[in-house]
């Protein structure tokens, strides 16, 4: 439930009063001491679509009096049982009272009395008395009748086959690995959208009970959503058929519009897949709500299986998808261990008892989210794209068990899975619910690996060959031995669908703009460690090691911006908005958009020295401080720090010096101006870059209106020959870093 402060109702109240114009402030209230304005209690109907309040002075005045009240939730959800809204009342000379009123929504769900408060924002002509009424919204579903008693339920064992954080890649990834084989490491494919159909298949065949699940952040990331903005991804979603799609917060990347076309290109195949989000409530009137909140996006959905419900919720990182993607204001995005909370008991009330919660939350936040909700029973999640299980000698690096165990509020079991990234693997979750409640769970998570091979020299070129007998045998002996690990077989439609899209990229994506002299690791806090080609301790030629300095290709990639903004003094990147990893070898034009996936610009700013240091700040407050996203850890080029994660917010940052034109390093100048390039998103003050907001307010901004994927091309072709190294340490921004002390 909401349990707003005063402070937090004010809080409310001026976000709405955004809406009226400045000019209409400049009026002078004008007091009186013979009038006090107050407002009463009000009542309603839901299905009155509307509720009033009285709004009355003690004596007749021989002036009007005026007032402005806006709505504030309390038990009631905004959106989904009332209008938030600013209404105003006037009461004429010589009169007493007004009525006010403010729309309601009727959601035919039997759920109890709800409650919203109607509160004094502003008032000209009175004295303000009470300022706050309650309004209560009257259900007037009837509940469903009871139904007929039934024999006890037994046992109830669903099958989840999920996946999250696919990121538009629907080709396989390459990747290598040493099994302890004779010919040692080998390169192999990893994934890919087609073989992901065949896996989900696969097992539905062998399964009862199956529900397939996708949690999230299905879009952005490669050149197939570059071309075809969600086309392609709907497209291979609608071969699995998803029982239920849980909204990421890159799915708000293009915004509301963007996610609108997207959600079109899905309910456009015959799968009818659900979305849902149940803390995103975006505004009637917008793409995502044309003409109720309802329309592309629910709460939740309910499935039956053996004549018994099972209930799954959608969660949507509220605070990451509002400062690190690109929702409109008007969309709104609820708590979510108070949502999760509100629909869990609202299934409940309708007797569905089993309830699993789908998330794009991060599995630290799943953990913690078990913890805090009643009645839940298993946690479907994404976000973080945490490898869970064991893999034996292919050496990932993983964040727990698959399934992980813990229990909610209530002392019950919880069981949370993920599955990784990029379609390279299914999970098979297997949950059992007896009397409403999990009393047992297993899974296996499928890493799906194909077309074995190794780099061979034929005539003096380098090309990728087949691994031959007997070599082949031993690696699939070992790949038989490991329950976590499937050869992956593509689904022969999927399949054509891809090739489809992929025909119209081959050319693009071929050409090749340099090489990489070594492989290009991400990585966005230098005490992160991240799956992927590099392990943890990897330190570059130049002697870079990513645990002081941090990711390899993200201080690349703010190089190459640097370079390209010809009027700038420094770069400053977010770690987040570098994708991927570069392996050693060919980097072609397509990497170049897998690297830097989003519509952004390079942006030019003007900032004083103290404003620099301040943004810094703000960017790792974002996620040490804000529960933002560690994406937002910042990268810069002509300039330097120290960090200490134990020091307090606005402390953190030490030794900050620019490099000048001849190459000296220097200490920053707080009351110097300083040109700062940077990419459009984080320009407007997101991902918690805030004083960059502040600059682009006030106009000291420059749009170069290069594209930063063409601006890190061009770098490559015309500013690095082509050539791309790691550079030396004294160049990387973060010199040394501080991790905070274990909690403890």
């Amino acid at each position: 439930m909401f349990r707003h402060s005063r402070k937090g109702r004010a809080l409310a109240a001026l976000s709405v009063l955004a809406m009226i114009s400045t000019a209409f402030f400049a009026i002078p209230a004008r007091a009186s001491d013979q009038a006090t304005l107050s407002i009463s209690d009000g009542s309603a109907s839901e299905a009155n679509s509307a509720i009033s309040f009285t709004v009355s002075i003690d004596a007749p005045q021989s002036h009007s009096v005026s007032a402005w009240y806006v709505t504030v939730p309390q038990t009631a959800f905004p959106g989904l049982d009332f209008e938030m809204d600013v209404r105003s009342i006037h009461i004429p000379a010589g009169q007493t009272s007004a009525k006010l009123w403010f729309d309601l929504t009727d959601d035919d769900l039997a759920e109890g009395d709800e409650t919203l408060g109607a509160e004094l924002v502003w008032v000209n002509g009175a004295n303000e008395g009470r300022d706050l009424a309650v309004g209560t919204i009257i259900d007037d579903d009837a509940p469903a009748p009871a139904p007929e008693p039934e024999p006890e339920a037994g046992p109830l064992t669903i099958n989840v086959l999920h996946m999250n954080d696919h990121h538009s890649h629907l080709s396989p990834d390459g990747s290598s690995a040493d099994l302890g084989t004779s010919g040692g490491e080998f390169d192999f494919e990893l994934g890919g959208f087609p073989q992901v159909v065949n896996a989900f298949n696969e097992l539905s065949g062998d399964l009862d009970n199956v529900v397939k699940i996708h949690a999230g952040d299905a879009i952005t990331g490669t050149l197939f959503y570059s071309l075809f903005q969600g086309e392609a991804d709907a497209a291979l979603m609608n071969e699995v058929c998803f029982d239920a799609f849980a909204l990421g917060n890159h799915e708000f990347d293009d915004s509301d519009a963007g996610l609108a076309d997207f959600l079109t290109d899905l309910a456009a195949g015959d799968c009818n897949t659900p979305v849902l989000a149940a803390n995103v409530v975006p505004e009637v009137g917008t793409p995502l709500a044309p003409n109720s909140p309802t329309d592309f996006i629910q709460p939740y959905v309910i499935k039956e299986f053996d004549g018994q419900q099972v209930g799954f919720i959608g969660i949507d990182i509220a605070q990451k998808t509002q400062v690190s993607s690109s929702p409109l204001e008007t969309t709104q995005f609820l708590d979510e261990v108070e949502t999760a909370q509100r629909f869990t008991d609202e299934l409940a009330a309708q007797g569905v008892d089993n309830v699993v919660l789908v998330t794009h939350f991060q599995y630290a936040n799943d953990l913690a989210l078990a913890s805090q909700v009643s009645g839940i029973d298993a946690i479907i999640g994404g976000d973080s794209h945490s490898l869970l299980g064991d893999f034996g000698p292919f050496d990932l690096d993983s964040a727990g068990e698959y399934p992980t165990r813990t229990v909610n509020a209530d002392g019950d079991p919880v069981c949370v899975v993920q599955a990784w990234q990029f379609a390279a693997v299914v999970g098979e979750f297997n949950l059992t619910f007896e009397d409403g409640k999990n009393v047992g769970c297993e899974g296996t998570p499928h890493l799906l690996v194909s077309n074995f091979t190794r780099e061979v020299e034929v005539d003096g070129d380098e090309i990728d060959a087949p691994i031959a007998e007997p070599e082949l045998s031993e690696i699939l002996a070992v790949i038989d031995g490991l329950p976590s690990v499937d050869l992956a077989v593509p689904d022969a439609n999927a399949q054509a669908i891809l090739d489809g899209f992929s025909a119209q990229v081959d050319e693009l994506s071929q050409q090749v703009i340099g090489e990489a002299t070594e492989d290009l690791c991400l990585r966005r806090v230098p005490d992160q460690p991240r799956a992927g080609i590099c392990p943890d301790g990897t330190t570059s030629a130049s002697g870079a090691d990513m645990n002081a300095n941090g990711g390899f290709i993200q201080q690349i990639v703010t190089d190459a911006f640097l370079e390209r903004a010809f009027r700038a003094d420094i770069a400053i990147q977010n770690a987040g908005g570098v994708r991927v990893d570069l392996p050693e070898g060919d980097v072609t034009i397509a990497d170049a958009f897998t690297l830097l996936p989003f519509a952004n610009t390079l942006v030019e700013l003007e900032l004083s020295g103290a404003e620099v240091a301040a943004v810094l700040e703000e960017a790792v407050a974002n996620f040490a401080d804000d529960e933002g996203s560690t994406g937002s850890y910042p990268y810069g080029s002509a300039i330097r720090w120290d960090i200490d994660m134990g020091m307090a917010a606005g402390e953190r940052f030490s030794n900050i010096e620019i490099r000048g034109e001849d190459g000296t390093w220097s200490a920053i100048d707080p009351a110097a101006n300083y040109v700062v390039v940077t990419n459009s998103f984080i320009a407007s003050g997101r991902d918690g870059y805030l004083t960059f907001g502040t600059a682009f307010d006030d106009g000291r901004v420059v749009d170069t209106f290069i594209d930063y994927a063409q601006g890190f091309i061009d770098w490559v072709e015309e500013d690095a020959g082509g050539q791309i190294s790691v550079p030396d340490p004294e160049n990387f921004s973060t010199q040394s870093f501080t991790p905070a002390p274990a909690a403890g």
